[in-house]
């Protein structure tokens, strides 16, 4: 039986009990289940809920318990569709997400929550407490296997004429392009197409790969497999949503309607944070008796490590009792859970799991494991992994700098950030320009890191928004606003287009320099204009600082403003609400009602502030003043 789950306490004829010390190996679930169901009218303790097996559903109750079945998977939870996250930077996520369909800017392309998610490579784009995701490369493994082998040729071969045709197509030329290309004689093998669709998913082209894969269905150039429709639907999920994402499905011939296609709906499901359609295909999955796999059971697994925790542990138990082994990424989804809630002791129990399971740690788990041991302070650790991690390239490989730079940078090791760069200096990658940017700007040595930039703007390379931001937030890290604001002007004036990432770094800006209205306002200005999506992060940077001074109102405007983009109710909004009320003394009328149809449940520290603030104490409280 797998190790990774145990229950506290024997497995019984109908079910069994889950308790505070309930652990999934040794590993227990991270302040889950404290206590009652504080101020919902009722004394049963989540600590206790019930949990039976039974083979057609599973649903979750606030009280009474939770089923765990092999045919369904259903919540009562409402959807968190939390737009498209343009930016995966996960391994595995991260993850291009989806507006919700009923949100007016539902074709717009926007980031999403900036939560961590759980590669090394995001790190060289942002402030950790800000970093997104790059791509999808993980998360969304289509040919899961394969990816690596195509890659590798990838990377042998370079990029193909047949990708280059497609790059140089301008707008919605892609099909003409490819028209004229092959009446010039050139022939289409499916290596070709596979590999020149790789290249334009690694640089996040999906447009035109959808151009692309229309025009081979249409042409009759390619006999689609069910992989080649999957690739479609995620494509089609990236750019347009969900809703046509499903409506697509819904055209695929039948015989090809299997598990790889719905399996990538529900990738995009989890993208987007929509936690009732997740579950909804995973319950779809079973009911057509696809098997249960890890990459299904991951994909949850990454949803409720966002939104819900006390869902993992629902997950690990379906796991264990369909005999399903945890992948590598199902452990890198553990260690990070792990890690975001500080449990270091937990996190190691995960990988030693790990290991027994006979699943080495790779670069990614160690630069994973660093990146919780600099935010545990856990300054030798995390020089031990690091060190580690350059070890495992005993060849010299370059890459790797990209993510060593920032974590030396945070341990303020300047002549390991020195020396890494010294490798890269004479012929730099802009990415591995990005990483010494942030590394030389957690070193607060401005001076370094205004070089490195300057010297990529005179490249002549066209920069993006996220390039830009990264020079920011090295400004906004030492406090240097005409600066940042000079860097806004330049970026203007380069014809390069502020996005979502752009923004963040600009509200907080203002908002570290006082100017928090001026933030709010720029914020409004830029989603009027620009008709995308703010980052979930940066919606909580306001909200952070109207909470911190009690202003009610503002809070709730930014609450309000949240939901109405896809934001729906997670556990930290509800949080940083009833703390704006508490520092404003002031009554939360409804807030319990609010939060419960979120199905959002506080913890035990956020059941003390709620009782602060409830309306009805504080006015008997009043009456005894009196």
């Amino acid at each position: 039986m797998w190790a990774l789950r145990r229950a506290s306490t024997p497995l019984r004829n109908q079910g069994y009990k889950v308790r505070t010390s309930y652990v999934f190996g040794k590993l227990e679930v991270p302040f889950f289940w404290e206590g009652n169901v504080a101020g919902f009218g009722t004394t049963t303790a989540l600590s206790d809920r019930f949990i039976s097996f039974e083979r057609n559903n599973l649903a979750t109750w606030p009280s009474a318990g939770v089923y765990i079945s092999s045919h369904g998977l259903s919540t009562q939870a409402g959807a968190e569709n939390s737009g498209e996250e343009d930016n995966v930077k996960d391994g595995f996520s991260e993850l291009d997400e989806t507006l919700p369909s009923t949100s007016p800017l539902e074709d717009s392309k926007a980031a999403d929550d900036n939560e961590e998610e759980l590669t090394s490579g995001s790190e060289i784009d942002d402030d950790d407490d800000n970093a997104v995701d790059d791509g999808t490369q993980n998360e969304l493994d289509l040919l899961e296997g394969e990816t690596g082998l195509a890659e590798k040729k990838s990377t042998k071969r370079g990029p193909s004429e047949l990708f280059n045709v497609i790059w140089k197509a301008p707008g919605l030329s892609v099909a003409s392009a490819l028209d004229k290309w092959v009446s010039e004689g050139k022939e289409l093998s499916r290596a070709d197409i596979s590999l020149a669709m790789l290249y334009l998913r690694k640089r996040q082209m999906f447009g035109k790969a959808l151009q692309f894969s229309e025009w081979l269905e249409a042409s009759g150039k390619l006999n689609f497999t069910d992989k080649d429709y999957a690739s479609r639907l995620d494509l089609i999920g990236k750019l347009r949503g969900l809703r046509m994402a499903e409506n697509y499905l819904a055209k695929i011939p039948k015989s090809f309607q299997g598990e790889i296609v719905y399996r990538t709906l529900l990738a995009n499901c989890v993208i987007a944070s929509n936690v009732q359609k997740a579950e909804e295909v995973f319950n779809k999955m079973k009911d057509l008796e696809f098997p249960i796999t890890a990459f299904a059971c991951s994909q949850l697994l990454l949803l409720y490590r966002r939104t819900d925790k006390r869902k993992i542990a629902d997950i690990l138990l379906l796991m264990e009792k369909e005999n399903v082994k945890p992948s590598r990424f199902t452990y890198k989804i553990l260690i990070d859970a792990k890690g975001l809630s500080n449990d270091i002791s937990g996190m190691e129990q995960v990988v030693d799991t790990m290991k027994a399971d006979g699943i080495e740690l790779d670069f990614d788990t160690l630069a994973l494991l660093a990146k919780h041991y600099v935010s545990a302070g856990l300054k030798d650790k995390a020089k031990a992994t690091l060190k580690q991690m350059e070890e495992i390239n005993s060849q010299g490989s370059r890459w790797p700098c990209r993510i060593l730079l920032p974590r030396y940078g945070e341990l303020e090791m300047e002549d390991e950030v020195r020396r890494l760069w010294e490798i890269c200096e004479s012929d730099p990658h802009i990415e591995e320009c990005m990483a010494a940017i942030v590394a030389w700007g957690k070193l607060k040595n401005v001076q370094e890191a205004e070089k490195i930039f300057d010297r990529v703007v005179k490249s002549g390379k066209k920069l993006s928004a996220r390039h830009y931001s990264t020079m920011m937030n090295v400004y906004r890290q030492t406090k240097m606003l005409t600066k940042g604001k000079e860097l806004v002007n330049q970026m203007a004036e380069s014809g390069c287009r502020m996005d979502p990432l752009t923004w963040d770094a600009v509200v907080k800006f203002y908002v570290e320099a006082g100017e928090v209205e001026k933030a709010d306002s720029f914020l409004v200005k830029a989603v009027q204009q620009n008709k995308k999506k703010p980052l979930f992060a940066t919606y909580m940077t306001l909200m952070h600082h109207y909470a911190s001074r009690g202003d009610v109102p503002n809070a709730e405007n930014i609450f309000d403003r949240m939901r109405r983009l896809g934001y729906m109710g997670r556990f930290t909004q509800f949080q940083t609400l009833v703390q704006a009320y508490v520092n404003a003394k002031a009554p939360a009328y409804g807030m319990r009602e609010r939060m419960m149809v979120d199905n959002i449940f506080p913890n035990k520290a956020l059941a003390g502030k709620l009782a602060q603030v409830d309306p009805f104490r504080m006015t008997e409280v009043s009456d005894l003043l009196d």
